[in-house]
């Protein structure tokens, strides 16, 4: 006999939608540290299905769900320079990669998507991965109510 998760009813489940998306990514963000949000000021946070075509071709991506989430942006060694017309630094989420990687492992899908934060931010301003996994250990998990 098959064995029937009755922890709760995934028959009217659908995956999150784009809007969805974006408010696990900014309540993830709202858990994240004070000091390592300083370091991405300004921070817009997008979600799109998957990366533009020249996203695609700029880092030769063998396929769409190859990238998880990147940051486009200005490091802190970056932002004393006197350039004009600088963008925001933004983080976009790549909704069906990160879904895909979901259905593929074992973790959730906020701590998924925590993690995609902190090593976007991460890695643009030079942190290490033991930095980061610090940072993640420290994040407070967020339930279905909010804490």
């Amino acid at each position: 006999m098959a064995r029937i998760d009755q922890t709760d009813d995934w028959r009217e489940k659908q995956a999150p939608t784009l809007d969805t998306f974006e408010t696990l990514a900014l309540e993830a963000y709202g858990h994240l540290p004070e000091e390592f949000r300083a370091l991405a000021s300004d921070l817009i946070i997008e979600v799109a299905d998957f990366p533009t075509d020249e996203v695609f071709e700029d880092m030769a991506l063998e396929t769409p769900f190859d990238l998880l989430g990147l940051f486009e942006g200005r490091g802190i060694g970056e932002r004393f320079t006197m350039e004009t017309g600088q963008f925001p630094n933004r983080i976009t989420l790549y909704r069906r990669a990160i879904i895909d990687y979901w259905a593929e492992h074992e973790e959730t899908l906020g701590d998924i998507i925590t993690h995609v934060l902190i090593h976007e931010i991460g890695h643009h301003f030079g942190l290490s991965d033991d930095d980061m996994e610090r940072i993640e250990a420290s994040v407070e998990h967020v339930g279905p109510s909010g804490g």
